[in-house]
C-alpha cells in the first residue's frame, strides 16, 4: 500500500493557543501526501500558535467548528500546546467533532497535549496511547494503556509526546490515514 492520501480530506481542530510545530510540520506532511488539509476551529478568522509559552505564527480558520461536519473528512489531528487542548476540551461542539470520527471508525491522531481532548471526549478507555509526560498519568487515570513512547498506533488512533517525536508521528498520521476506516475506532465511541 502505498502512503498516498490524494481525495483525503484531513480536518485539523485547534482554537488559539496550539503548539506551532505539532501543527504546521504535520499538515506540512499530510499536504506532501497529496490530503486536502482544513484548520476546523470554534474561532473565525485565524487562530494563534505558540512557541511552547511565547505568542508564534497565526494560522487562517478554514472552515467554523459550528458548519463542520466529522462525515465530510476522512481523518483527524488535534496538535497540543498548553491552551489549545486546554479550550478544546471543555468546548461541546469539539467534543462532539471529536466523537464523530471514532463512530466512524476514521482515524484520529493527537499530539503532546493533543490527546486531553480525547480524554474528555471519553474515547481513551482500553486503547494503547502516549502523549505529554505530565498527561500521561490522566490518559491511565482515564483507562488508556499508556506507554512512554515516540509514537503510538492502536487501530488508527496515533499518539504522539512532544515536538520531538514529530518526525515519527508525521510518517505514522501519513501511514493510518491512508489505510482509512479502523474497526478498533468504533468501540472508543461506544
Amino acid at each position: 500500500m502505498t502512503n498516498r492520501l490524494d481525495g483525503r480530506r484531513i480536518a485539523v481542530l485547534a482554537t488559539d493557543g496550539f503548539e506551532q510545530s505539532e501543527l504546521t510540520s504535520p499538515v506540512a506532511a499530510l499536504k506532501q501526501a497529496g490530503a486536502t488539509v482544513s484548520i476546523v476551529s470554534p474561532k473565525d478568522g485565524s487562530v494563534q500558535g505558540f512557541e511552547h509559552d511565547k505568542p508564534g505564527q497565526s494560522v487562517p480558520v478554514d472552515m467554523a467548528l459550528d458548519g463542520a461536519d466529522a462525515s465530510s473528512f476522512d481523518g483527524l489531528l488535534i496538535p497540543g500546546g498548553l491552551f489549545n487542548p486546554d479550550a478544546l476540551r471543555t468546548d461541546d461542539a469539539a467534543l462532539a467533532f471529536v466523537r464523530g470520527f471514532f463512530s466512524a471508525g476514521k482515524p484520529v491522531a493527537a499530539i503532546c497535549h493533543g490527546p486531553q481532548v480525547l480524554i474528555s471526549a471519553g474515547v481513551v478507555k482500553g486503547r494503547r496511547m502516549t502523549g505529554y509526560k505530565a498527561i500521561q498519568i490522566d490518559l491511565a487515570n482515564a483507562g488508556a494503556e499508556v506507554s512512554d513512547e515516540p509514537v503510538v498506533t492502536d487501530q488508527g488512533l496515533v499518539t504522539s509526546r512532544n515536538p520531538g517525536d514529530l518526525e515519527a508521528f508525521n510518517a505514522k498520521i501519513v501511514e493510518e490515514f491512508a489505510e482509512g476506516r479502523h474497526d478498533g475506532q468504533r468501540r472508543s465511541a461506544a
